[in-house]
């Protein structure tokens, strides 16, 4: 056996480890239970970090399986029990609309900054937007209603490594700094909802919530979009109502 598929095969029974556990793990915790050297299983744990396959809680050191292994699940057709419960809420408010929902997590294993990861919509296919991403697409959670929510109010969230992101500026109304997003954060705690005002792409508007666990913490946005003219007429404060109220709704929900 190779050099390689050893290496591969010691970082798979890691994961293997992680997901028999059910919970958290120190690096010595791991190193005792399949027999490997500290330094074998850092050098692990580093690789399957940068790739987003783990994620180290930076409050206790100890590591945890990464929401990358959730994306890939969403892109071969497997589904959560998460998105089962989120479902018919979603449905509900693209029916009362008629505009795109989407609900996403977060993605805290990218190497560069934080991502956003959907992984539920309703939309109508009739309704072709310009931008109108798939299930498992990943976005940039500087620019979008759903990643300042979970940004925001999401637990363990680093903020060194949101202040080194690389806000990329996707059109002129993208914030591409730091002190701009952090009083747009602070925006988004006070009112408990974002909005992404044609921050992706010029002519899209959309409007997102967090979604709650019963400790208060983020485990996912649901956002609702279209077109800006569409979105923002006379009843723009009805459909950011009502995103709330959804989101709340799920809250209970899954408490």
């Amino acid at each position: 056996m190779s050099e390689t598929i050893v290496a591969v095969d010691r970082a798979l029974d890691i994961l293997l480890l992680l997901y028999k556990n059910g919970q958290e793990m120190g690096i010595s915790e791991i190193g005792r239970e399949l027999d490997l050297h500290k330094s074998t299983v850092h050098r692990t744990m580093a690789t399957l970090e940068s790739k987003g396959f783990v994620y180290q809680n930076r409050e206790n050191g100890r590591y945890w399986l990464g929401i990358k292994l959730y994306g890939i699940g969403l892109l071969i057709g497997e589904r959560l029990s998460l998105t089962d419960v989120i479902k018919p809420y979603a449905k509900k408010l693209f029916d009362e609309f008629q505009e795109v929902v989407n609900v996403s997590i977060l993605d805290k294993g990218s190497v560069d900054g934080y991502k956003t990861i959907i992984i539920l919509k309703e939309v109508d296919t009739s309704k072709v937007l310009s931008v109108n991403p798939n299930i498992g697409s990943i976005s940039d959670s500087h620019a979008s209603s759903v990643g300042k929510c979970l940004i925001a109010f999401s637990k363990d969230i680093d903020m060194d490594k949101v202040k080194k992101m690389h806000f990329k500026k996707h059109t002129e109304n993208t914030i591409d700094n730091w002190q701009d997003f952090q009083r747009e954060l602070d925006k988004v705690k006070e009112t408990g909802y974002a909005t992404d005002n044609e921050e992706q792409e010029i002519g899209l508007y959309c409007i997102g919530s967090p979604i709650f666990d019963k400790n208060g913490h983020a485990i996912a946005a649901i956002s609702m979009s279209g077109p800006t003219a569409r979105m923002k007429r006379e009843d723009l404060s009805e459909k950011i109502r009502r995103v709330k109220e959804i989101a709340s709704e799920i809250s209970l929900a899954i408490k």
